[in-house]
């Protein structure tokens, strides 16, 4: 019987390259982003390659009643007996800029996509999930999650929550079926730097990992039922790095390097 996944901000970066391995596996989609252009070209992109069903919601979960539509929305799957095996709370962006003069009103609509519609979905599904006895469940977070982070002190702060909230989770879904995997990619290049006005190169270049590697990395975390997956080594050693040293030190290096980033 055909499975159906679930993917965020799946028109573009990460979000599509996860569509194109799940639609690969024979696995409908249902794909939400906020552009319908950028949303009717990754259906018409997916539909060339893949024979699978492919629905499309036009909706911005940013928005102030995007509460109100993603709770809408579940609840009209379920009046349709759509089931979702697959669920991957890929959407985010960043606001990159000086503390004081960064946009609060993007921060707080971060804020609510990061925190809000993660928690919102992950609750949702999870208990759906677990009625029937299993599922999967995907967190996009970054490794900003390990640290502060000195001019994206909102993003990095996000992260930090969806990495808590979706190790908690996997601990306490343990005996459902249900596991929580979150992926913790470095900078990836896609559209999220030009969004974020933060073009990375100098040191973080280094660090840059191809966003089709990191889809493939987080997918296959995603079937084995991983708590957690951070694809590149140097990643790794980095997320490992910022635990042993002194946490003032940390949020003075990040800054550091976020300025000549």
């Amino acid at each position: 019987m055909s499975k159906t996944a679930l993917i965020t901000g799946g028109s573009s970066g990460i979000g599509l390259e996860l569509a194109k391995l799940f639609a690969r596996d024979g696995v409908h989609l249902i794909l939400i982003a906020s552009n319908q252009d950028k949303l009717n070209r990754a259906i018409e992109e997916l539909s060339a390659e893949f024979s699978v069903q492919i629905r499309g919601i036009a909706c911005d979960l940013a928005a102030p009643n995007a509460l109100i539509e993603a709770q809408a929305l579940f609840d009209k799957l379920k009046r349709e007996e759509v089931v979702v095996d697959f669920l991957v709370n890929n959407a985010g962006f960043g606001v990159y800029g000086k503390f004081l003069d960064s946009d609060l009103a993007r921060e707080l609509e971060m804020v609510q996509l990061h925190v809000a519609i993660t928690t919102l979905f992950t609750k949702l599904f999870a208990r759906d999930m677990a009625g029937r006895g299993g599922g999967r469940i995907m967190n996009v977070a970054s490794t900003a999650a390990f640290q502060p982070g000195p001019w994206m002190a909102v993003y990095y702060a996000t992260k930090a929550y969806m990495l808590s909230y979706s190790e908690a989770a996997h601990e306490s879904l343990k005996g459902t079926g249900v596991t929580v995997t979150c992926l913790c990619p470095g900078p990836t290049p896609t559209n999220f730097q030009v969004r974020a006005k933060n073009s990375k190169r100098g040191m973080m270049k280094l660090v840059c990992t191809p966003v089709e590697f990191v889809a493939r990395k987080g997918y296959h975390a995603l079937m084995k039922g991983e708590p957690l997956v951070i694809p590149g080594f140097l990643n790794r050693c980095g997320t490992i790095a910022v635990r042993l040293l002194p946490r003032k030190w940390v949020a003075s290096l990040s800054a550091k390097v976020a300025e000549n980033s």
